[in-house]
């Protein structure tokens, strides 16, 4: 400052890329080989920790009615188990790991040593044989899956150039206002591809869940088996990420930034090995609070995963209890959503990077009218019995056919939507803000099994009173979700335009009373959510 009295301390200090593809010198044949080949094998080991993560999720959906009799569970404990056991650790972990991994250029290494840890707490849940010891297992799990998710977008968002998009080069060229403070004429490379490889995960974890729960059950194999096999999988992926993989260079984001968007100044005092630290963190919240976009897009996302975490730990334990006779229900559910799941991931992405050229809005659309055209298919899902007259070989054939069409239309937006979400942040801040969006939402969706598990409470789980009151929730609560999401999704559209527009906040700029107020407000809502939820799961769990 030109008094003397602050300095500016530059939140990027190395240099920031160029995003257009004219500048990068043509490669070689045999360089191209060892990039694709690179490349290839990274984004396979992150798809596969990815993938692990995941897994125990669904060892707990298919297997619940063994989980629950072998240790004895009563409802508001398996809801408990599968909601905030590892969602408030996984919240409050999220963002000091994501920083330090992020201010130290470390993000494998935490990568690595994460892996590590969650599995071999995933192989301690196999050893469990009571609620207390599986507890702990998972509020361990759930410490060491914090920073997967986060720092798996935010590795991927670096390592793949411009030469290596999923779908081939998309790119968008971008004019800001007089007003904005960014470069103008910014050549941005949009890849909603690249992170659909990373989702794909998911349905993946789906599918062979399915197919281990049929065989299980047709051998009498216990559930606790697969967690074990999983951990030591887990542990072998998370040597070889940190033996194959190097750090990358950071890339430039989908908004063009100036220098005073990236400096943030700082009153003198003395300084120590934390100052530049704390002006990282405080930059990075900051830019996030004054976004315009972020926190709609965040609450929307919490909303839309709120469902879905409620469906993948309900309604495969539903469909057996609703579908008895069919010993092969589990195997081609995990089938369908193996394999239409993987399909729409992927076809969202295709879709969005190839209009992409005209809007970058469209993950929002099909996030959005997804879910809602969804959400009618999986009321017809939940009432697939009922709608053939309780015969359940026609039951099943329902079923199949909307549960097709339910997942074909939900699960366009994964890979698009994260991308889209990366693209809008600063290069240097980005992990840190990820993680704060990955906070909010595990609190958002990890109340949903909360809440079912206190509302099937002193409800025997093999009485024909369970399933109604069951069938219910689900039919409720799923459709809602996908609403809420898609109005924010729509709301939001406006705001993102406005921050690609604007070229990004200057970090110094103060925040306004009104958001300040409506911040706090949140935070202590959210606050006290987790916690009535939290303490009324542990006083009711008989």
């Amino acid at each position: 400052m030109e008094d003397g009295h602050e300095k500016a301390v530059v939140l990027d200090s190395s240099p920031q890329p160029s995003t257009s593809t004219e500048h990068e010198p043509p490669l070689t044949r045999t360089a191209h080989a060892l990039a694709v080949l690179r490349i290839t094998i990274t984004l396979t080991l992150l798809f596969l920790n990815y993938f692990l993560a995941q897994f125990d999720k669904f060892v707990l959906s298919y297997f619940q009615d063994s989980v629950v009799s072998t240790l004895h569970l009563s409802s508001s404990e398996y809801g408990l188990l599968s909601g905030y056991a590892t969602g408030i650790v996984y919240a409050l972990l999220a963002i000091p790991v994501a920083f330090i991994a992020d201010y130290t250029k470390s993000r494998v290494w935490v990568l690595s040593i994460a892996g590590l840890w969650w599995s071999l707490c995933v192989v301690f849940q196999g050893l469990s044989h009571n609620f207390w010891q599986i507890l702990l297992a998972r509020i361990g799990m759930g410490i060491g899956q914090a920073p997967v998710e986060v720092l798996s977008v935010s590795l991927i968002s670096d390592l793949i150039g411009t030469r290596w998009l999923f779908f081939g080069e998309r790119a968008l060229y971008l004019a800001s206002s007089p007003a904005s403070k960014c470069v103008t004429n910014i050549n941005v490379l949009i890849k909603f591809g690249d992170y659909s490889i990373l989702y794909i995960g998911v349905y993946v974890g789906e599918a062979v869940s399915g197919q281990i729960a049929t065989a299980f059950g047709k051998t009498n194999t216990p559930w606790n088996s697969a967690l074990k096999a999983i951990g030591i999988v887990g542990i072998v992926i998370a040597i070889l990420i940190r033996l194959l993989q190097r750090e990358p260079s950071r890339r430039a984001s989908l908004i063009g930034y100036d220098t005073e968007t990236t400096e943030i100044p700082l009153r003198n005092e003395k300084k120590s090995r934390w100052t530049t630290p704390k002006a990282h963190l405080s930059a990075s919240l900051g830019y996030v609070l004054r976004m315009h976009s972020f926190w709609l897009l965040t609450l929307s996302a919490g909303a839309r995963q709120l469902s879905g975490n409620v469906f993948g730990y309900y309604m495969p334990s539903y469909l057996s209890s609703v579908y008895p006779s069919e010993s092969n229900l589990l195997s081609r559910y995990g089938i369908i959503v193996g394999v239409v799941g993987s399909v729409a991931v992927v076809l969202g992405g295709f879709i969005s990077s190839t209009t992409s050229r005209w809007t970058i809005m469209t993950p929002l659309y099909l996030t959005a009218y997804g879910g809602m055209i969804s959400s009618v298919f999986v009321i017809l899902m939940v009432l697939s019995k009922d709608i053939a007259g309780g015969n359940e070989t026609q039951g099943t054939k329902v079923l199949y056919g909307v549960m097709s069409a339910a997942y074909l239309t939900a699960e366009l937006w994964l890979g698009a939507f994260a991308s889209l979400l990366v693209l809008l942040l600063p290069p240097r801040m980005k992990t840190f803000a990820l993680a704060i969006y990955s906070c909010v939402i595990v609190l958002v969706y990890s109340s949903g099994p909360e809440i079912i598990g206190l509302a099937l409470r002193n409800v025997d789980p093999d009485s024909g009173f369970y399933i109604q009151r069951e069938k219910v929730i689900l039919a409720v609560l799923l459709p809602m979700g996908y609403w809420i999401a898609g109005i924010g999704f729509l709301l939001s559209i406006g705001k993102v335009r406005r921050d690609v527009a604007t070229g990004g906040i200057p970090v110094g700029q103060r925040l306004s009373p009104g958001r300040r107020v409506g911040f706090s407000t949140f935070v202590a809502v959210l606050g006290a959510l987790v916690v009535a939820l939290f303490v009324a799961s542990i006083v009711f769990r008989a």
